[in-house]
């Protein structure tokens, strides 16, 4: 259980990236965790932390980062990059499955494996999604609620994440987000995919951290797909 902060005292949050991976020189999701640690929105106090793409690597060093934030966390908003998608997608449910189409940077590729052994199916976000995403589009960054992190490393460090927290951290909440490529990453391929500056990433982000840190009680607009 967290510490309640005093009302003075900025909300301690915690925010990790990826480091590249499938060939990337960079990984957009690291670069704005970097650049939200280095100027955090009002009133937060950010800590950004780096994970591997590694399966099971990056569950480690995110527990490590969590415990090492000690009692006063509010938050954790992981980011990782979803290339091909065109604006900021505020994730709403991990799955627990590990299914990779490429392997990871270690060279593993684990198919239809548990992250969890005998966890739940699935966790739902505890970030208000819906909330964070009419943020982020007032901020003027496009965004919308996702129902699928994938099954590879994003989708294992989210429910990764969302068990710890549950059965660990009851009182820190916490999700994540994707960020498209950059527009430099999108640059070197053909046809070029949809991409996104890091600094307009980092504003949408912005609003996005701000908005949950402070609700906790989602909007009732819709956010669904149809496929």
């Amino acid at each position: 259980m967290t510490a309640a902060a005093s009302p003075s005292s900025p909300l301690q949050v915690l925010v990790t990236g990826f480091a590249p991976f499938d060939g990337e020189e960079t990984n957009p999701s690291w670069q704005a965790a970097e650049a939200l640690a280095a100027d955090p929105p009002a009133g937060l106090d950010v800590r950004a932390v780096r994970l591997s793409c590694v399966f099971g690597t990056a569950l480690d060093e995110l527990r490590a980062a969590v415990e090492a934030a000690g009692p006063g966390l509010e938050l954790v908003v992981c980011l990782g990059q979803a290339g091909g998608r065109a604006d900021l997608t505020v994730e709403r449910v991990a799955l627990n499955v590990d299914d990779a189409r490429i392997p990871d940077n270690a060279g593993a590729r684990p198919v239809d494996e548990p992250v969890v052994p005998g966890g739940p199916a699935a966790y739902f976000s505890t970030l208000p999604v819906k909330a964070c995403v009419a943020a982020a589009r007032e901020a003027g960054v496009p965004a919308s609620v996702s129902q699928t992190a994938g099954t590879f490393v994003c989708n294992h460090v989210f429910y990764g994440l969302a068990h710890l927290l549950a059965t660990e951290h009851p009182g820190v909440r916490g999700g994540f987000v994707h960020v498209p490529f950059t527009p430099r990453q999108a640059a070197a391929k053909h046809p070029a995919p949809p991409s996104l500056s890091v600094a307009d990433a980092v504003r949408g982000l912005s609003a996005v951290l701000s908005t949950a840190a402070r609700t906790t009680t989602d909007i009732r607009e819709p956010g669904g797909a149809t496929h």
